[in-house]
């Protein structure tokens, strides 16, 4: 071998070594940007969801006025709504909007469940307004909430898988996120009586 020979074989050695660092840098880069991106995802989806849970807090006071002109006598319900209503207002936490969250749901069900016992009420048109636009805001959260475990799953995923966990653990993004989970009470049968 030839010196001319010996330093095309250090050239191309060097040559590859510069390839795969490159590489490697250019699939960090990628990576690490893929998880800033999903990172910011998950709290931008947790936001849609309180905003529909907002609009869903600012129909209450309207159907629980119209539900009290007629079941005035059913005072513990609008209790339960309105205790609930503050407790989503004062929720800071993650975990503390979404217990707040289901207490609302429950007091909601509870109070659409009276409806059942007055006629009138049922036929009311205000209640109906107020009912259909209390169950499309039901859907609208059901939606949200599956987007944001949507966003938690892909960036779960992300920060788990090798060798971008590598990456992840280097620029110190923070461990896999919580899903969003209904309570143990949810998965009850309700009782129906007639």
């Amino acid at each position: 071998m030839t010196g001319k020979e010996g330093n095309m074989r250090a050239l191309y050695g060097w040559l590859v070594i510069l390839g795969v660092v490159v590489i490697s840098l250019i699939y960090g880069v990628t990576a690490y940007n893929g998880m800033v991106s999903l990172k910011e995802s998950i709290p931008a989806a947790w936001a849609q969801v309180e905003n529909v849970l907002q609009r869903r807090n600012d129909l209450i006071p309207n159907l629980v006025n119209t539900v009290k002109g007629y079941a005035a006598h059913e005072k513990s319900i609008f209790e339960d709504v309105a205790r609930a209503r503050a407790a989503l207002s004062g929720a800071r936490t993650l975990g503390e909007k979404v217990e707040a969250n289901n207490q609302m749901s429950g007091a909601l069900s509870r109070l659409l469940a009276i409806a059942e016992n007055y006629p009138n009420l049922k036929a009311d048109q205000s209640f109906l307004r107020l009912q259909d636009e209390l169950a499309g805001t039901e859907n609208r959260i059901a939606v949200e909430r599956m987007r944001y475990n949507e966003m938690v799953r892909a960036y779960n995923t992300r920060v788990q898988t090798f060798p971008t966990s590598l990456i992840a653990r280097m620029a110190g993004f923070p461990p896999p996120q919580p899903y969003f989970k209904a309570v143990e009470s949810a998965k009850t049968v309700p009782q129906v009586q007639f």
